[in-house]
């Protein structure tokens, strides 16, 4: 594992065919799964920014398994009451769902 350098950024990631096919796989993941819209921005808007983060995944034989790149949003540059209640990812668990559905159903 002390062969891969995890990139500082993303000139250095592009350098390198690993970290730049991780890229291309996450652009397409992305893509495939329809993450986003593009839409023209409102007037007075500001853009939210993103960044890749990058990690070296290992096997249990301390081997490196794959190169896993994530483009990622930077949602600490919103302003809370401005633009912070506008974008957000709703995530709930299966077992979440299933346990409000229970207890809906108890309380009729």
């Amino acid at each position: 594992m002390s062969s891969v350098v995890i990139p500082k950024n993303v000139n250095e990631a592009l350098d390198h065919p690993g970290w730049r096919q991780a890229m291309i796989a996450e652009m397409q993941a992305l893509e495939s799964s329809h993450t986003w819209e593009l839409v023209p921005l409102p007037s007075g808007k500001k853009v939210v920014g993103c960044r890749w983060v990058y990690a070296v995944k290992v096997g249990p034989d301390a081997h490196v398994d794959r190169l896993k790149a994530r483009l990622v949003a930077k949602g600490y540059t919103q302003v809370y009451g401005l633009d912070y209640c506008d974008t957000f990812s709703p995530v709930a668990k299966m077992t979440t769902i299933c346990l409000f559905f229970a207890m809906a159903t108890i309380r009729h």
